[in-house]
């Protein structure tokens, strides 16, 4: 297949591996930002081609994974009402909210900020909601068994949880439906949060009153200032995100890298792209550089996406944002705007939703630690037992892009293999760590 076929080039990616034997001098930690990424890396055994001085350790570079629990118990609460159709992207179902993860790591929460004063948005004048009717119990987060594990839970026991491919098709469900409360659950990176703010644009000019938003859309580059600013940070050097880049180029990138002295390479996805990345990265820190590079170059342009980014401009406004596994983070996430308040599911609902409860947390996931790169899945006690993609205890083992889903589905069980069977355009079970090179086809 074009485009795809040649970046999984065997010769090429063990001719990178040999020239990196040859670069690296000493020891280096990279971090990929992105979980499309982590599990090239996984599945093709990438990290094991790699000389024993370079270290590669996985970042929060999946959006679901990061979404705070809170929210998700938000989204089952809402779920649970009969008015309600909520709707959102597969992935989503399954990631537990309060009940199972309550995994935070505090060692990035910056101290949290009013909700009022100075920048603060005003309250609209449309009264909320009320979903806390006399026929109708709203669940208190306090007590997490009287709230559904997950999204799939929330659907067993009668809710009506829709799974969507685009923001779009919960507008024509308001459309469908104009008696019923249509939520679409918004989450990503800024590579989804144009089409988000294009179905909000689209619920206003259809005047639209019953489709609102619960967002959780997240920014990249303040979480990477946010690891980077952490007393326990390892990272010397950042693969970016390809896609994200896509939409928004890589302008912001070059002030991280001069602030923190680490390398910033924007890198695609494939086999190919990723080792072209690291060789890019380890290139500049041999050399004692931190610039902005862009491997990326048949999706990135330095400018971005200028029509995604008017859209998402015109709709959203960045705000603070919890991280699951992070904390919040100053100007990390994307809210919606004044003029599409009306739209927003946590402002519409208000006086219903349950509000968080903190509880120490009994559950043996590290899922934190595994966000910040300062664990691998396979250091969790509870990887591949009491954890499983049926029985997930954290988000990372319930999304497609989970760093933890990736270890468990290409790590879990390794076979021997052979030179005729071990192939690149294939997805065969990764090489032994003492396998030092990938068999072309």
């Amino acid at each position: 297949m074009k485009f795809v076929d040649e970046f999984r080039d065997g010769h090429k990616t063990q001719a990178i591996a040999q020239a990196l034997d040859r670069l690296v001098t000493r020891p280096w930690t990279l971090m990929e930002i992105c979980g499309g990424q982590t599990h090239a890396i996984v599945k093709y055994g990438l990290d094991t081609l790699l000389p024993p001085p370079l270290t590669l350790i996985h970042g929060p570079g999946c959006p679901v994974c990061v979404t705070p629990s809170t929210l998700i118990d938000q989204a089952i609460a809402l779920a649970q009402q009969p008015q309600v159709i909520l709707c959102s992207f597969g992935d989503m179902l399954r990631v537990p909210g309060s009940g199972v993860d309550r995994d935070f790591s505090p060692a990035l929460a910056p101290e949290p900020k009013p909700e009022s004063g100075p920048g603060a948005a005003p309250e609209a004048e449309t009264e909320p909601i009320d979903l806390a009717s006399p026929n109708i119990v709203s669940p208190n987060i306090a007590s997490p068994d009287i709230l559904p594990l997950d999204l799939l839970s929330a659907k067993a026991a009668g809710g009506d949880v829709r799974m969507v491919y685009s923001p779009l098709d919960a507008v024509k469900l308001a459309q469908d439906h104009p008696d019923r409360q249509v939520v679409f659950f918004a989450v990503g990176f800024e590579t989804t949060a144009p089409t988000t703010a294009l179905a909000v644009h689209h619920a206003k000019t259809l005047g639209l009153t019953n489709f609102s938003l619960l967002s959780s859309h997240v920014l990249v580059p303040p979480a990477m200032e946010a690891l980077l600013s952490s007393p326990q940070c390892q990272v010397q050097g950042f693969l970016a995100a390809g896609h994200v880049c896509t939409v928004m180029g890589y302008g912001q990138y070059p002030p991280i890298a001069q602030r923190y002295r680490v390398p910033i390479v924007v890198t695609g996805f494939e086999p190919l792209d990723v080792m072209q990345g690291i060789y890019k990265c380890v290139q500049q820190l041999e050399a004692g550089q931190a610039a902005v590079e862009n491997q990326y170059g048949r999706s990135v342009r330095p400018e971005g996406n200028p029509a995604a980014q008017a859209m998402l401009n015109q709709v959203f406004e960045v705000i603070p944002r919890q991280w699951r596994g992070l904390g919040e983070i100053p100007a990390s996430g994307l809210g919606l705007r004044s003029a599409y308040r009306e739209f927003d599911a946590a402002h519409r609902f208000r006086s219903s939703l349950p509000t968080p409860a903190s509880s120490p947390s009994t559950s043996p996931c590290i899922s934190g630690q595994i966000l910040q790169g300062l664990r691998k899945p396979p250091q969790c006690p509870a990887f591949g037992t009491a954890c499983t993609p049926e029985t997930p205890l954290g988000a990372p083992m319930v999304s497609s892009e989970g760093a933890c889903a990736a270890y468990f589905r290409y790590r879990q069980a390794q076979a021997p293999t052979t030179p005729q069977t071990q192939s690149l355009v294939s997805t065969p079970v990764p090489p032994q760590p003492s396998d030092r090179a990938l068999v072309p086809h």
